[in-house]
């Protein structure tokens, strides 16, 4: 199974040893408003978003209004004052609008794409955008997965409300085409309960390295706060979407449970803390302890006068700090007893390699 450990979306290169690439879902929170949709773009950029994410969903081609008028609204839908048709209806993205989000977009030098939900949006926006997201709930559309992936671009995959069988088939379907993959843990509860970090599931991410060694690895992630971002990067995710609102107080389905400026700005510079601070794994004396480890170590010293040709005793010795360079460590005692000291040392004066005879 081939794919590639590393991808470019425009300028940005995306693996394991790279930054963090975060981006800013939108979604429906532009609230059908041309307006804030390109302002909520240099809101996404001043925040420290690297890319700026719409979604292409016309009301007739996600939901069906018998179905869900059956079903009834459960989850976050519940408190919705329209039907679940009507909502979508209402959030819809203007299509006409896709020339003038992707200028918007390059004026604020971010990067623009989208998560499409139909044939007709991939075919409409292709020309437009770097890569593609696939969103959790059409995790089992194959052919739809298969005619994205058919593009040959990026193809960023959410596993949310999913099992592990369904995201082999998802992955599967897209390196039929494409290599070009980035996996993401997702938990498609968009309530913005504290609850919901019981469900988020983070070591799933070491259940894909495990399938999929080297593979990009994400979060897609809606709880508040930045506390499953950091522990996805921990575990290797180097791909973090969340949803972007400039007020949590609007009305609209994606407000309550987005990131807002200051909580992404937060969330984005916690996060490179977190990136400076994960390393190469490599344990080493680092550049920045080298003096701690002489002023903090120990070193043998003489606890008595010794002279020229006399031996060297256990009971001659004491282990102090520092322990400037050359002198002999605690665990090298052995070595040194019953050697014959070279020169005249006082109490008190450390023992250096070449102070004894062989």
């Amino acid at each position: 199974m081939n794919y590639k450990s590393e991808i470019k979306i425009n300028k940005h290169k995306i693996s394991i040893n790279n930054p963090t690439y975060f981006i800013a879902d939108i979604a429906s929170n532009h609230n059908g408003e041309l307006s804030r949709a390109k302002e909520l773009i240099w809101l996404c950029k001043e925040a420290g978003a690297d890319a700026v994410k719409f979604q292409h969903f016309k009301a007739e081609k996600i939901v069906s209004d018998y179905g869900f008028k059956k079903l009834g609204k459960n989850s976050h839908q519940a408190s919705w004052g329209k039907s679940v048709f009507e909502v979508f209806k209402d959030y819809e993205l203007n299509r006409s609008w896709n020339e003038i989000l992707k200028k918007e977009a390059e004026i604020a030098d971010i990067e623009f794409f989208t998560t499409p939900y139909d044939v007709e949006a991939v075919e409409e926006i292709d020309y437009l955008v770097n890569a593609y997201k696939i969103g959790s709930g059409d995790i089992t559309w194959t052919d739809f997965i298969q005619h994205t992936a058919k593009k040959n671009k990026p193809i960023l995959i959410a596993t949310g409300a999913s099992e592990i069988n369904d995201v082999i088939r998802a992955v599967e379907n897209v390196l039929f085409y494409n290599d070009k993959i980035v996996l993401m843990q997702c938990n498609t509860n968009y309530t913005g309960s504290l609850e919901n970090f019981k469900y988020i599931n983070l070591n799933v991410l070491n259940t894909y390295k495990t399938i999929y060694p080297n593979m990009i690895l994400g979060l897609s992630d809606h709880t508040p706060g930045h506390a499953t971002v950091l522990g996805a990067i921990t575990l290797g995710a180097r791909v973090i979407e969340k949803h972007f609102t400039d007020d949590n107080n609007r009305i609209g389905p994606d407000h309550q449970f987005s990131m807002n400026p200051i909580t992404w700005k937060e969330m984005v510079e916690r996060s490179r803390e977190l990136e400076n601070s994960l390393g190469n794994g490599m344990k080493i004396i680092e550049k920045n302890e080298q003096e701690t480890s002489v002023v903090q170590r120990r070193g043998i010293y003489l606890r008595v006068n010794k002279k020229a040709g006399e031996t060297i005793d256990v009971a001659d010795l004491e282990f102090l700090r520092p322990a400037p360079a050359n002198i002999f460590n605690p665990y090298e005692a052995s070595e040194i007893i019953g050697k014959i000291i070279r020169q005249n040392k006082k109490a008190g004066e450390p023992i250096f390699r070449g102070d004894l005879t062989c």
